[in-house]
């Protein structure tokens, strides 16, 4: 059972942690070493991952006691992040954070979502609605990462 709660300043190392090992285990068949080390450096600052995530809107999902994955989210529909552990990959727990943070953006009358996706994560936001605006190249650490500015609608249907 997936349980989602609100982030909490001592989720801070879980949530780093999970992001570096869910880039660098899921992101291994699309991205190249160092691609992959400019995006999740090792050591991570968790200072920056702090300021981060204090800027946005968290959630946390949880299966028994383990941190299963996370979304952050600002109210305006930006996804800002969106990763699950390597452990809990394709067991349902990025969609239903994914659907409890448009939910909540939706209850707001932001009008859509939007996101940029990874080469990994496109198929994902394809399946739930999203549509690709755009590709985009972006640099990370000197190093040139490829990924997708992604939209979804929120309005409801005429």
């Amino acid at each position: 059972m997936i349980r989602i709660e609100h982030y909490q300043e001592a989720d801070l190392e879980g949530l780093v942690s999970l992001f570096t090992s869910a880039v660098h285990i899921l992101g291994a068949s699309h991205y190249e070493a160092a691609q992959l080390a400019a995006w999740a450096p090792q050591p991570p600052d968790l200072e920056q991952w702090r300021v981060r995530l204090a800027a946005v809107e968290t959630l946390v999902a949880r299966i028994d006691s383990a941190l299963a994955g996370f979304v952050s989210f600002e109210w305006n529909g930006h996804i800002d992040l969106l990763f699950t552990s390597p452990h809990h990959a394709r067991r349902g727990v990025a969609s239903r954070l994914l659907n409890m943070a448009e939910e909540a953006v939706a209850a707001e009358k932001a009008p859509a979502m939007f996101t940029e996706a990874s080469l990994i994560a496109r198929p994902f936001f394809i399946r739930h609605g999203y549509q690709v605006v755009e590709e985009q190249l972006v640099m990370r650490r000197g190093v040139t990462l490829r990924r997708f500015a992604m939209r979804k609608s929120l309005a409801e249907p005429c």
